[in-house]
């Protein structure tokens, strides 16, 4: 890794770690303070796919922190323990976030379905590229590096930062199906409806940091190739 790339790999990780303390914290707040209407993460799940048509999704609980998902393999919302039990506004906010990728995955929301179809192609170039590209810059003892070896580097890494464009609408979009189902059946109040907003705020941040951060490297390669090229 050429210093350059090392300065803004350790800003972008400097500032992902602050979202994410932020993130952590903002949940930890809102995770102490009740619904109203006393429903669980578990609850507010089935309630949100029942009224939006999707029968064939379950809802279950993982282990983890923050470790909720919806998985479209075997149409399941899961729910950290944090979330799946608790009536808390931050258990609401996350698993109607989580149904909102359901509801997209029902509706064949076409950024949800073009990172779906890229999902293979990433895990190989995830695996790949930091090697290719460390050959190609001339880290690993190959003298200059190659600048053949170095594009097909480039080429591997775009489409990781590819995938982390793309998945900024995809849980936009889930955020904004959230809240406005959580707004439409009065599930939150005016003030509980500020909080899950709040709470999505920071959590989508953190995949605008790591979606600049992919960029930002990727021009430093691309920069890198085009100055050993001539």
């Amino acid at each position: 890794m050429t210093p350059g790339i090392l300065m803004i790999s350790l800003l972008f990780m400097g500032i992902g770690f602050l979202v994410q303390m932020r993130l952590k914290s903002k949940f930890k707040q809102y995770g102490k303070q009740p619904l109203m209407s006393g429903l669980t993460g578990k609850q507010v799940a089935e309630k949100m796919l029942k009224e939006n048509g999707i029968y064939d999704v379950q809802v279950v609980s993982v282990d983890g922190f923050l470790s909720d998902h919806y998985n479209p393999t075997n149409k399941t919302v899961n729910l950290s323990p944090d979330v799946y039990q608790s009536n808390s506004i931050a258990a609401a906010a996350v698993a109607a976030h989580e149904c909102g990728h359901a509801v997209q995955h029902a509706t064949a929301y076409q950024w949800l379905m073009l990172r779906s179809r890229l999902v293979p192609v990433v895990q190989v170039s995830t695996t790949l590229s930091q090697w290719v590209l460390a050959i190609g810059v001339g880290i690993l003892g190959f003298g200059g590096g190659n600048p053949t070896v170095l594009l097909i580097g480039i080429l591997l890494f775009a489409a990781t930062t590819i995938f982390s464009l793309i998945t900024l609408p995809v849980e936009f979009d889930a955020s904004n199906r959230a809240l406005a189902w959580l707004n439409h059946t009065n599930l939150t109040n005016e003030q509980e409806h500020a909080g899950a907003k709040d709470a999505l705020k920071w959590a989508a941040a953190t995949y605008v940091v790591a979606a600049l951060a992919s960029l930002v490297t990727l021009v430093q390669y691309i920069l890198i190739y085009l100055s050993r090229r001539d």
